[in-house]
């Protein structure tokens, strides 16, 4: 696929920009950077500067943070069509986050004196990045309270469900991160993760192929 093709698919899957007239995609299209991001590498670090906008066109990538332990803790998983680095835009402040390709990736990214001609020139982009802010912080809320609460078969469909979205089982699924990451993340322990893993295994729910890697095999 050409650059400009992976240009006009990235603006064309962010809600803050497809719902724009053609005529303003196309001056959107004109300030977006495609660049390819192989598994492991970084699209940013904790502490680096804010530069822009980054929206993921194919592949996967999350963001955490790193304790004071050297553990990592998943703050979200970028999808198609996700984005990040508007907080940092908006705050004028560096990445408190690390954004790691879990996969092949490309990635668009619109520098940040760009974004702000955008804002300035076309109203509906800022009001909808504002709307869009707010869902995310209610989302945040909820899988906050979901991670956190309940069983932990219960809580670990729910993550996987958000890795595999609308994909109809039979699909394959890989966890980015590792099973003691996951646990974490979850609110709950290693342990605890495995005997809901052969829970599920045996409702015929799923099966595990590799240390992160899942066959769905029901809806979840």
């Amino acid at each position: 696929m050409s650059g400009c093709q992976h240009m006009t698919g990235c603006v064309r899957r962010v809600p803050i920009f497809n719902h724009l007239p053609e005529e303003q995609l196309m001056e959107v299209m004109k300030v977006v950077h495609s660049k390819p991001f192989s598994a492991g590498s970084f699209l940013f670090k904790a502490g680096d500067a804010s530069t822009g906008l980054y929206v993921v066109h194919t592949g996967k990538v999350k963001l955490y943070r790193s304790n004071e332990d050297g553990k990592d803790q998943l703050v979200r998983l970028l999808l198609p069509g996700d984005f990040t680095g508007e907080l940092a835009l908006f705050l004028d402040q560096d990445h408190d986050v690390f954004a790691e390709a879990v996969e092949d990736s490309q990635v668009c990214h619109i520098r940040q004196g760009d974004i702000d001609v955008l804002l300035t020139s076309y109203p509906p982009i800022a009001l909808t990045l504002l709307k869009h802010l707010a869902h995310r912080l209610d989302e945040s809320e909820r899988a906050l309270q979901q991670a956190t609460s309940g069983p932990v078969d219960v809580r670990l469909k729910n993550f996987l469900h958000q890795l595999v979205l609308t994909a109809q089982p039979p699909v394959k699924c890989e966890l980015p991160m590792k099973q003691k990451d996951l646990a974490s993340h979850l609110g709950t322990t290693p342990e605890s993760i495995s005997r809901a893993i052969k829970r599920l295994e045996k409702n015929g729910e799923l099966k595990k192929l590799g240390p992160k890697s899942f066959m769905i095999l029901k809806p979840l």
